[in-house]
């Protein structure tokens, strides 16, 4: 389980979080709703280690407090990130990437169960293991993102817009194999510009407003506030 409290965040004397709390618990997907700029990034960032926080915060996975770890320990204990824009190394090829997500010692005894397992969750990148990663589709991308930090055998699975350029088509298989991610028991902290398609298989969100929660609930009373409706999924209310 993750949990996190009084995480705050400043680039300078800009304020990006300001006191966020929050928690994923095993084989749960919380989405994280928020226009641009309102922090969302950050806050996968400084979860996963990759920004400074103020020092205050707690942030602790199965109980054990992981807010001063550096990020490839965080790797290591059990959480991944997948960035927006995924980061792949586009010159080596699917098999390559993959291989190199089992890096971390918690993985590489179970490297090839774990192989399996993503390759049964994204078939596609088992007819093309052997291409070049950079000559695949923005969705076969996203495929390779997601399953190089799912070889790393995380108990937290960190996602920053990850239907972001993909075609409605795509997008919809991406978040079938994110379902399944979380039947694997999984937590799931979802970023992501697609309200619709993100409260349809998560069990939570939160509303992030200028750096600060602003609501949470379950996904389905999110999916029926018309505040939500109308800020978030392009419907009028009455």
């Amino acid at each position: 389980m993750l949990e996190v409290a009084n995480l705050s965040v400043a680039y300078g004397k800009h304020t990006a979080l300001r006191q966020v709390a929050l928690s994923v618990k095993p084989g749960e997907i919380v989405v994280m709703l928020g226009a641009n700029g309102a922090g969302k990034s950050t806050l996968l960032k400084a979860v996963a280690g990759l920004v400074p926080h103020d020092g205050q915060a707690v942030v602790r996975l199965s109980g054990q407090d992981i807010a001063a770890t550096p990020a490839h320990r965080i790797v290591e204990l059990g959480i991944a990130l997948v960035p927006e824009g995924r980061g792949i190394f586009g010159e080596l090829t699917v098999r390559e990437n993959l291989r190199l997500g089992a890096y971390a010692r918690r993985a590489r005894e179970s490297e090839a169960a774990t192989l399996e397992r993503v390759l049964t969750l994204f078939p596609r990148l088992g007819e093309r293991l052997g291409q070049t990663a950079r000559t695949m589709s923005g969705g076969e991308q996203q495929m390779v993102a997601i399953g190089r930090a799912l070889m790393s055998r995380p108990e937290i699975l960190l996602l920053d817009e990850p239907s972001l350029g993909l075609s409605p088509l795509m997008s919809a298989e991406l978040f079938k194999s994110l379902a399944a991610i979380r039947q694997d028991g999984v937590g799931i902290l979802l970023v992501e510009q697609n309200a619709r398609l993100s409260l349809a298989i998560a069990q939570r969100g939160y509303l992030i407003e200028n750096g600060a929660i602003a609501g949470e609930g379950e996904a389905g009373a999110l999916m029926n506030d018309p505040a939500v409706q109308k800020a978030y999924l392009g419907m009028a209310t009455a």
